[in-house]
């Protein structure tokens, strides 16, 4: 066969034949996918890939694809429990709730589970790898972390053979947006996150986006993955990106960084360091160049380097590249353990919490426009054992708080912290101080 030669898709294999619950979006896109690259995904499955049955609360509401040759299941579990249903696909969404019974359903039934959910991944996974490991059936979660860039196919696989000692993100499509925005036209955050919900960037309740909660979601899973450690979403510190304010992003503009909310995860003195937070992005960092909506990961592993993966995080289109991408693996037969090793021998390692994390922060807070106000602040730090690397205080209007900005020297995490809380206390402070990490340039 030469090069120019293509293997013609098979047609005397049995089908791979899937459920697919959830026909938002994604599940639409999912069908959508299905039915246009039907012969492709055939030639690289090895054989077709076909949706049997759909269940979803609405069997009326117009989805943009033709479902009428699919059966149609009220009840979610019915799925796993079809003859004519190899491998089941939940699109539902929620950590617990219909999402999460029928999962265990799909599993306890010896069924494959390829899913979007990172919620209920993040909260469960550790069960459902046990489950699937012990039905001899793959689990399936691409699709639940930056969409439809292959980063967990690359942590879990390519790079198979490194000691990762590093894992940092932006994992919220809907923050970036917000923060890259805000840079670029010089808007406050309030003002971005209405365009963002009018273009369906936000949801109408934002919080899980903006609060840090989805990408928490997300950091828990690349942890278990990269570190060989149980999923514990209970230890991610997140922190939101409500209190980053255009005067932050000018001031890290003027340091030679970005803001962007970051997710970090790092084996440090055998504790497991899990943290979203606005932070200072230097310029040369991969990170600084990931604007709009777009994702991005970055890896740190002793033998490969540094690897990056970004691309688009959300969205019908890569979503379900990434759903179909796991059904393409499940129909070869690759059923590898879900965390990248049994769940036996995953570690439950104890968190590094704020005491054991060190680096450079910046502080900003609003404080009385008065002498002897930056000796007290000062004094504060002084106190916390936080050195401070520079300080930035630039004249304010007539009658308005005068805005300080600092940077600090290495610092415990928790000094930091500290300090910040004792100048919250302070008659002169106006709102609460802003605390965040700055990155590294290099690992």
């Amino acid at each position: 066969m030469t090069a120019s030669q293509t293997t013609a898709a098979p047609t005397d294999v049995a089908p791979l034949r899937i459920g697919l619950a959830g026909l938002g979006t994604v599940g639409a896109g999912v069908v959508a996918l299905l039915d246009s690259n039907a012969s492709l995904v055939a030639e690289r499955a090895g054989r077709p890939i076909e949706v049997r049955g759909v269940c979803a609360r609405d069997r009326h509401r117009r989805r943009g694809v033709d479902l009428a040759r699919f059966a149609w299941e009220d009840d979610v579990t019915a799925l796993t429990r079809r003859d004519d249903i190899d491998v089941v696909v939940e699109l539902i969404g929620g950590a617990d709730g219909p999402a999460l019974t029928l999962a265990r359903a799909a599993l306890a039934s010896g069924k494959p589970l390829v899913t979007a959910n990172k919620a209920m991944i993040a909260h469960h996974g550790l069960e459902l790898a046990g489950m699937a490991e012990a039905a001899g059936v793959a689990l399936k979660f691409e699709a639940a972390v930056a969409g439809g860039i292959p980063v967990i196919k690359g942590l879990r696989e390519g790079a198979a053979a490194n000691r990762l000692t590093e894992v940092s993100g932006i994992l919220n499509g809907t923050c970036n947006y917000i923060l890259s925005r805000m840079a670029a036209e010089g808007l406050e955050f309030a003002d971005v996150l209405a365009d963002a919900q009018a273009l369906g960037y936000a949801e109408a309740d934002p919080a899980f986006d903006i609060d840090g909660i989805d990408a928490a979601h997300k950091l828990a899973i690349l942890a278990a993955i990269a570190f060989g450690a149980r999923p514990d979403i209970a230890a991610v510190e997140a922190e939101g990106i409500r209190d980053v304010r255009l005067a932050d992003i000018r001031q890290a503009a003027a340091l030679g960084h970005v803001v962007r909310l970051v997710g970090r995860a790092a084996v440090e003195g055998g504790r497991l360091v899990q943290q979203v937070a606005p932070s200072l992005v230097p310029l040369a960092h991969p990170l600084a160049a990931i604007a709009g909506p777009l994702n991005a990961v970055v890896a740190e592993g002793d033998f490969v380097g540094r690897l990056t993966f970004s691309g688009a995080g959300a969205g019908a289109g890569p979503t379900a590249s990434a759903v179909v991408a796991d059904l393409i693996d499940v129909a070869r037969g690759e059923s590898g353990p879900a965390f990248a090793q049994a769940t036996a021998s995953l570690a439950a390692l104890p968190p590094a919490g704020p005491d054991s994390r060190t680096g450079r922060f910046y502080l900003r807070l609003e404080v009385e426009d008065r002498p002897g106000v930056l000796a007290e602040l000062t004094a504060l730090l002084r106190d916390a054992a936080v050195s401070i690397e520079s300080l930035v205080q630039p004249a304010p209007p007539p009658g308005a708080p005068a805005l300080v900005a600092m940077l600090t020297h290495d610092a415990r995490e928790a000094d930091v912290r500290a300090a910040a809380a004792a100048m919250a206390r302070l008659a002169a402070t106006r709102g609460r101080p802003l605390v965040m990490p700055i990155l590294p340039a290099h690992a």
